[in-house]
């Protein structure tokens, strides 16, 4: 089912299951976005892995998978397992993957965008790509008054010393995978069984913490607008 929004470029793509996603993708050259609802994570990780194939053979476009997880703390190919405490909850499952960093938690609460592009649209440079994403983080929080930052060699969007916003990506001959993931309103426990991230000096942030109140369906359309606004205009054919 497809829902447009009158704010959007692009509409959302709503899927009641994930295999519909084929029945959808074209060969155009708009940024596709699709929303997912809540899942657990490896069939999506699957997913991607699928969609990056078919993206590097430019079989389809661009597009991003928007998404809330099932509780899952997740380790980047050369993480530190110590990172996940032994206070952690133990209803998360824990999964190891091939994305850079450290421990993250995802769960209900959180937006996690999975771009799938091809940076030669764009720039072949991860450090562009990662400018970017937090642009768009910044960019969108700045509507509701959030006044938010990136922190030199620290990944990700900060308010003061806290994260609201995670990231971490793989690039495999210029395609993305991963992504960022944006604390709506997550149960912050989940966060306190681990160091987010390895940083030890630093905590933790949410929308609702910062006194904003917001449905996930509003979100996802503001932070479409906003991904739109960063790439489309930074795009050129190949």
């Amino acid at each position: 089912m497809i829902k447009p929004s009158s704010t959007l470029v692009t509409p959302i793509i709503h899927l009641e299951k994930l295999e519909f996603i084929w029945e959808y993708l074209n060969t155009g050259s708009s940024i596709q976005y699709f929303w997912l609802k809540r899942q657990p994570f490896c069939p999506i990780w699957e997913l991607q892995k699928q969609l990056h194939k078919k993206r590097v053979s430019d079989e389809i476009p661009n597009i991003v998978l928007l998404l809330e997880h099932e509780n899952v703390y997740t380790f980047g190919k050369n993480s530190d397992t110590d990172l996940l405490l032994d206070s952690k909850p133990h209803d998360a499952e824990i999964v190891q993957i091939d994305r850079g960093g450290q421990v993250t938690y995802h769960g209900p609460g959180q937006l996690v965008g999975y771009p799938i592009l091809d940076l030669h649209n764009y720039q072949k440079s991860v450090s562009w790509y990662m400018r970017s994403l937090e642009g768009v983080i910044i960019n969108c929080l700045k509507k509701w008054g959030i006044k938010s930052a990136r922190k030199k060699d620290l990944p990700g969007v900060w308010v003061d010393d806290d994260k609201i916003c995670a990231m971490g990506v793989r690039l495999s001959r210029w395609v993305t995978m991963h992504g960022f993931a944006l604390n709506q309103k997550p149960d912050m426990k989940y966060f306190d069984g681990m160091i987010p991230c390895g940083i030890f000096n630093y905590g933790v942030t949410s929308l609702h913490d910062q006194g904003i109140d917001i449905s996930m369906e509003r979100l996802i359309e503001y932070i479409t607008l906003s991904f739109s606004s960063y790439f489309e205009c930074n795009k050129h054919e190949v």
